[in-house]
């Protein structure tokens, strides 16, 4: 048996390779859209692809199952209870795939979506009645198990569906042997769930023991627990639950449009009419010149995520990235379906950095001069970005203001009007976002000017300043 879990740091997310060598008959789980890495591996391995199967319609990114029917004549497989535009085989409890000496079955597991499978894993050549493994999808992670709180808009309420993900978890999931390896969707950093795991592969057993939703014993104290202080899911992730199920482009006919080279004109016109402008380039270089009103969301973190979270779906977006990162920007918007990039400036900041009138600029903070400020009789403001969930241990600036990033471009009014503001986060990627959405990266007709950000955020405040070793 061939296996082979891919995960994508970017998003938290987890999709698998499961082949049969000798037969060299091969399938994807919950494949993300830019499938050219499992491609490589197939030819690689001289494996042919025959199968993808979605363990459930996912929120937080774009599966690429119709991809790779395009290119591989991949048949699609999504649990009976789901419906999609296009050709797929609908799989039910105890539905059996067989290909040379592996095998793999289905399990109906319903909580996170009503139709979300598992996928029991067998080598046949080792064990024909145990599994290997099993691939949960969004219904169990290592260390915590799936959000129900994401169906409200079709009328299925948060309690409904974590009474579903109970049953699922107690009379399926916790029935197998305890050496059966889980293979979850998603690791932490994933808004799928709380308290996710940085492991990307456990056991029954562990989880068993260790999952802090497992040992909660009646399913009423489960349904209350996990119904509870659920963190406000991202504005996409409707939206791609939707384009999961559509009839669509696939990602490389999107980019082919996407793609355009525009000349500083053509893009300060289309600037002009309202279009957003994403400035993809790290902080540091951000803060020393930028486009007025461009977005700073570097490709150096949750790009894509944060992306999703601050933009309506439907947004036209324009690129400016280091020249040679332009394919990179685009591709990775598209993974969550935000397909509507209008193009890139050509030649990057530097096509239109000569124009002072177009620029701007700002300064960046270090966490010893900052505690400086504030020590002193007329110290500036400072706001805390994070989420609320990051403050919860009572770990932050003492006299700050604290708005979530998510948050920010609503609650601006909430803000000083005058004096200098200081902004953080946890490690200075957010507070850069948020300066640039406080300078009018995404308020039509607002803007403020005086502002910094610190430099490591939180966790250069806590070292340097506090002495604090970091956890």
């Amino acid at each position: 048996m061939i296996f082979k879990q891919y995960y994508l740091g970017c998003l938290a997310q987890a999709s698998y390779l499961i082949a049969d060598d000798k037969s060299k008959r091969a399938v994807l789980v919950d494949p993300r859209r830019d499938i050219d890495e499992y491609l490589a591996d197939a030819e690689q391995l001289g494996l042919m692809i025959e199968a993808v199967f979605l363990t459930h319609f996912h929120a937080d990114f774009v599966s690429g199952h119709i991809e790779l029917r395009e290119r591989c004549g991949a048949k699609i497989h999504i649990g009976r209870a789901g419906s999609a535009e296009y050709d797929y085989v609908g799989v039910m409890d105890n539905d059996r795939f067989d290909f040379g000496e592996v095998g793999i079955e289905i399990l109906e597991t319903p909580g996170h979506t009503p139709e979300s499978i598992s996928i029991l894993v067998f080598d046949l050549a080792k064990d024909t009645k145990n599994p290997l493994a099993v691939l949960t999808g969004d219904t169990l992670f290592i260390g915590d198990v799936g959000r129900p709180d994401l169906l409200g808009s079709v009328g299925l309420s948060s309690e409904e569906m974590a009474a579903r993900l109970y049953d699922s978890l107690h009379d399926k999931l916790m029935k197998l042997p305890d050496r059966t390896l889980v293979y979850p969707g998603h690791g932490a950093g994933s808004m799928c769930g709380k308290n996710l795991s940085t492991d990307t592969v456990s056991t029954i057993g562990r989880e068993r023991r260790e999952n802090c939703a497992l040992q909660v014993q009646s399913k009423a104290a489960f349904i209350e627990q996990l119904t509870a202080n659920q963190a406000q899911a991202p504005q996409y992730f409707g939206f791609d639950v939707e384009f999961n199920k559509m009839e669509r482009n696939t990602l490389d006919a999107s980019m082919e449009g996407s793609l355009r080279a525009l000349n500083s004109d053509e893009f300060l016109a289309r600037h002009r009419e309202g279009l957003v402008v994403i400035d993809t380039r790290d902080p540091d270089a951000y803060a020393n010149g930028h486009l007025q009103q461009s977005l700073n969301i570097g490709l150096g973190g949750k790009y894509a995520i944060w992306a999703g979270t601050l933009l309506d779906p439907n947004s036209a977006i324009l690129l400016i990235a280091e020249p040679g990162d332009e394919h990179e920007a685009t591709m990775r918007l598209g993974r969550i379906g935000y397909d509507k990039v209008v193009g890139f400036l050509d030649g990057g900041i530097a096509a239109v950095a000569g124009d002072h009138a177009l620029m701007s600029s700002h300064g960046r903070i270090e966490a010893t001069e900052l505690g400086e400020l504030l020590a002193a009789a007329h110290a500036p403001h400072v706001l805390d970005v994070r989420s609320a969930g990051e403050r919860e241990d009572g770990r932050h600036i003492d006299g700050d203001l604290h708005i979530p990033l998510n948050q920010l471009a609503k609650r601006h009014a909430e803000l000083p009007p005058q004096g200098e503001l200081i902004i953080y986060c946890r490690q200075g990627y957010r507070s850069s976002i948020a300066l640039s959405i406080l300078e009018g990266g995404l308020l039509d007709g607002h803007s403020r000017s005086n502002m910094r950000d610190l430099i490591g955020g939180h966790e250069a405040w806590e070292k340097i300043v506090l002495g604090l070793a970091p956890e």
